[in-house]
């Protein structure tokens, strides 16, 4: 065990030298400041979840020998208990620890557990969310941070290099015609459209400012690591019914929501329809898509049809090009909005927020006439800068946080 310490130790180093961003995400604060023997980063694949974790690793003031990262997916590790790991690390002065992809380790949530009763060590580890790390017994134990993809105030914050504030929901609704103006202000050109338009493309993952050309490259990379080896080994799903989950994503970018019923949906992916709703959950498990109900399924005895959306937009870019502009925008909003606020989707209008504020969708030109009779609604629309009294900017949703 003393050997691989030191082997951990000397990867560590290495890992140090290869230098790390300047730019944080939104999480950096609390995690840095979090008060948990163990704390938890959780999130899909290719996010940022390493670097936000080194990060608050390299800030902190304990000096480096008693401080190591270790990553469970590294040969080193197979086969080695992760407790007896720690406690080796902790008896040799020891005191904070990042784990990367715990997952990777035999028996890793009784090992974390035996680590929080019997060690006297600060631990930060990373997983999927694909992986369970939020079951119940699970999340009671340890401090849990869910880190989402970019979002379009990060990506304006890393390509313009400036400060940007996030804003409540409620906030963006009744003031978004004095908060619209602060954000132009600090853009370099005030061409706000023109940056939107690029995220919708690219920018979601931050691997995305490593190399900007092999980015669709790396995002299909990043699909079928999740399917072929995440859920093909969680789920214990044959190897030809991955290709289903991937026929799944794809029809899902080609039809627009409600267009295809949970029946023809089955029929077009070739599976059964108990078999689509696993899928459906397995893939919502790994963040590849979102699921959205009808508010009117809150009612048991009433039978409506689901929507599927992408998580975000720029996967349209790696599974099916020709996107539908009506799809594109309600998975902009959708991709914003779920992470926050509970989510349906209703017959007038597209969406019902938190069960109280109701959102149709559209266009520059999009009119009130389908809620024009609805308390608390609002128009979301594409292709403007500035909104006005209940007409708002869809762009201005990516700004949306707590």
């Amino acid at each position: 065990m003393i050997k691989l310490l030191e082997n951990a130790k000397r990867l560590y180093t290495l890992k140090q030298n290869q230098g790390l961003p300047k730019y944080k995400r939104y999480l950096f604060d609390k995690l840095k400041n979090s008060p948990a023997k163990l704390t938890a980063v959780y999130g899909s694949r290719g996010i940022g979840k390493t670097t936000l974790m080194m990060q608050v690793l390299e800030t902190s003031p304990l000096p480096n020998s008693s401080k190591l990262y270790i990553s469970c997916d590294h040969a080193m590790f197979q086969g080695v208990s992760l407790f007896e790991f720690v406690d080796e690390f902790s008896k040799r002065g020891g005191e904070f620890i990042c784990i990367d992809e715990i997952h990777e380790a035999s028996n890793f949530e009784q090992e974390l557990k035996s680590i929080y009763d019997f060690l006297n060590i600060k631990v930060y580890f990373t997983g999927s969310s694909a992986l369970h790390l939020t079951n119940p017994d699970f999340a009671r134990r340890y401090s849990m941070y869910h880190l989402y993809p970019l979002s379009f105030k990060e990506y304006l914050e890393l390509t313009c290099n400036i400060n940007l504030s996030i804003y409540p929901f409620e906030q963006i609704i009744t003031n978004h015609e004095n908060i619209v103006p602060n954000i132009l202000a600090k853009l370099p050109n005030k061409k706000i459209l023109k940056y939107y338009a690029e995220f919708l493309k690219v920018g979601a993952y931050p691997f995305y400012f490593e190399d900007s050309t092999k980015y669709v490259d790396r995002i299909n990379e990043m699909i079928n690591t999740i399917l072929h080896t995440d859920l093909s080994k969680i789920f214990s799903i044959q190897p030809d019914k991955i290709d289903s989950l991937k026929k799944l994503l794809i029809t899902i970018c080609v039809s627009k929501p409600l267009e295809m019923s949970i029946e023809s949906l089955a029929s077009t992916v070739g599976i059964t329809k108990s078999t689509l709703y696993k899928y459906i959950e397995y893939l919502g498990d790994a963040e590849l898509i979102h699921h959205i109900t009808h508010e009117a399924k809150r009612f048991k005895s009433i039978r409506k049809s689901d929507k599927l959306y992408l998580a975000n937009t720029n996967l349209f870019e790696a599974l099916y090009v020709n996107q539908d502009i009506g799809t594109l925008r309600e998975t902009f909003f959708v991709s914003t909005m779920k992470p926050y606020h509970t989510l349906h989707y209703v017959d007038k209008g597209d969406f019902l927020i938190d069960e109280t504020y109701t959102v149709e969708i559209g266009g520059k030109n999009k009119s009130f006439e389908q809620i024009k009779e609805i308390p608390n609604s609002f128009v979301v629309a594409d292709d403007i800068e500035i909104g006005f009294g209940n007409k708002i900017p869809l762009w201005l949703f990516g700004f949306i946080g707590k």
